[in-house]
């Protein structure tokens, strides 16, 4: 199979797992805890944005993170490509607006004043780290800010996936993952912070907890 065509048939994959499987499951196994990390950056990258604005909650699933975003006075919207993770989230917050979009697909210009894309980037494929990166930056207003995580994983256990998908005989490059059945990947942190300053996004600040790099930047004025 041509890589284009197993990267396509990964989306699709993952859009049906996510709604046939995980929307069911995901508030009562991870929907409730916040692990500290999160609860700080998040906390930060709130404080970084101007009171009542409204912020960009991309691949927002079914909304864990909304509460600590409406309770700080501030709206959100959120969006995910799956639909049923966001009927789940519609349920819990019928007041807050939702789009069924993919990251690689946003097409939003300058219209919050910050982002969120959190617990979501390993999904996506090393391709589409630069689209979904510069769309995110197009969302943001001038000097707005973006907080997003990035998953990691044991070298030792990335090195055996990657063997054995070439074993398999995927098209997979170094990074990727096949979970039973799905997809992670997981870049070298060298990595995103080029892709960052590609997109020129400016590092506020980082950190390493809870099996994520956390990354607060901001976008050019």
């Amino acid at each position: 199979m041509e890589r284009s065509d197993w990267l396509k048939e990964r989306r699709r994959v993952a859009e049906e797992r996510f709604d046939t499987l995980w929307a069911a499951i995901y508030d009562d196994n991870w929907g409730s805890w916040i692990g500290p990390t999160h609860q700080e950056f998040i906390q930060r990258f709130l404080s970084l944005c101007p009171p009542q604005a409204t912020m960009l909650d991309a691949a927002c699933g079914t909304g864990k993170y909304w509460p600590l975003i409406l309770a700080s006075g501030r709206a959100v919207r959120g969006t995910d490509q799956s639909r049923e993770m966001l009927a789940r989230a519609k349920a819990k917050f019928p007041d807050v607006p939702v789009e069924k979009i993919g990251l690689q697909e946003m097409q939003y210009q300058e219209a919050f004043e910050g982002a969120v894309c959190m617990d979501a980037m390993e999904n996506v494929f090393p391709e589409d780290w630069p689209v979904v990166l510069h769309n995110l930056y197009r969302a943001i207003k001038p000097e707005g800010y973006l907080y997003f995580t990035v998953e990691i994983a044991a070298e030792s256990d990335i090195q055996n996936a990657f063997a054995a998908g070439r074993e398999e005989g995927l098209p997979i490059v170094y990074g990727e993952w096949m979970l039973e059945g799905g997809y992670h990947y997981y870049p070298s942190i060298k990595q995103v912070k080029a892709w960052l300053e590609g997109t020129r996004f400016r590092l506020v600040a980082e950190a390493v907890s809870e099996d994520y790099n956390h990354f607060l930047v901001q976008k050019a004025g």
